[in-house]
């Protein structure tokens, strides 16, 4: 059968995946048009209301173009996690497909596809003795005290987790302390249990790592001409808690510091790059990892006529 030529309803499930600014809104756009798509986001940031120029959220015109799910879903108060996306994203893909239509997952949160596709790992809950430990040795010692000890006893959990995502580092410490098993270990055995639950061909955007680091910084400088320190000001004008999850996310945590006068606006500035950087070092090193992604330079399938044709002859 020639699946370049199948009808769209054939592909279900297509994911566009990649470090953040390498490419992936502009190239969505176009293959939504080509393969009959809406969009449902797979970032963890553009969830939450009011978290917009600084998580490069699409645009007005954007949306009104191309269908998009997912975005602007829950306030930066309330609690959002892996579950709460598989929950979701379930539901709007059976409604995508109802209609004829294709889902096309977009964006960089490895953890919250491979949940949708594979499923949760069914790791113990909470244990709240644990966790009080936990949150004593973050408070003596600090916050890269606990990402040390991840990496002692997980460095493959730990290499993916930055060490300012203390809840993730502290939950996979958690697993471990309750099953004597590292996190990794429970994730690639459901991996095994759980393949393919869901059938979905997975496109990957790269570029050479100065390219990237350049458009990196780029975009930043673009965020701040946007206003994007004005958001950070309105957010806690409205009364949300700087220490809030969302808000201890890149960008948001740096121009935090600098309204604190923690830190100076050029310092700011360049730890924002560099930690932007390392994060998308980190997202790739989490693709990678999966090697049912083909992998694309971006330029490259925006100048095709037919993207989705491009896709399939090279897989």
């Amino acid at each position: 059968m020639d699946v370049t030529n199948s009808p769209p309803a054939l592909f279900p499930l297509v994911a566009l995946v990649g470090p953040t600014a390498v490419g992936k809104t502009a190239l969505s756009l176009r293959l939504a048009e080509e393969i009959h798509a809406e969009i449902i986001n797979v970032d963890s940031l553009q969830v939450f209301r009011g978290l917009d120029i600084g998580t490069a959220k699409p645009g007005y015109e954007e949306r009104q173009r191309i269908p998009h799910h997912l975005i602007d879903v829950v306030d930066i108060d309330e609690p959002f996690d892996a579950s709460d996306f598989v929950r979701k994203a379930m539901g709007v893909i059976r409604s995508i497909t109802s209609r004829g239509k294709v889902s096309l997952l977009v964006g960089g949160t490895g953890l919250y596809l491979r949940s949708l596709l594979e499923g949760l790992a069914p790791c113990p809950g909470c244990d709240p003795a644990i966790r009080g430990v936990l949150s004593e040795i973050h408070r003596q010692q600090g916050k890269g005290a606990l990402h040390r000890l991840l990496s002692s006893i997980d460095p493959e959990a730990a290499a993916r987790l930055h060490p300012n995502d203390t809840f993730r580092v502290m939950r996979a410490l958690e697993v471990y302390y309750q099953t004597g098993e590292p996190m990794s270990i429970w994730q690639k055995r459901h991996r095994i249990k759980e393949r393919q639950r869901l059938h979905c061909i997975k496109i990957g955007l790269t570029r050479p790592r100065r390219e990237l680091y350049e458009r990196i910084d780029a975009r930043i400088e673009a965020m701040l001409d946007a206003g994007f320190l004005r958001e950070v000001e309105d957010l806690l004008d409205r009364g949300y808690s700087p220490r809030l999850k969302p808000l201890q996310s890149l960008g948001y945590r740096h121009m935090i510091l600098f309204l604190k006068k923690e830190i100076s606006f050029s310092k700011a500035m360049a730890q924002m790059k560099r930690d932007t950087r390392h994060y998308a070092k980190r997202q790739m090193t989490w693709f990678r990892a999966d090697p049912e992604i083909r992998w694309f330079y971006p330029e490259t399938l925006m100048r095709a006529a037919d993207i989705w044709k491009k896709i399939m002859d090279w897989s």
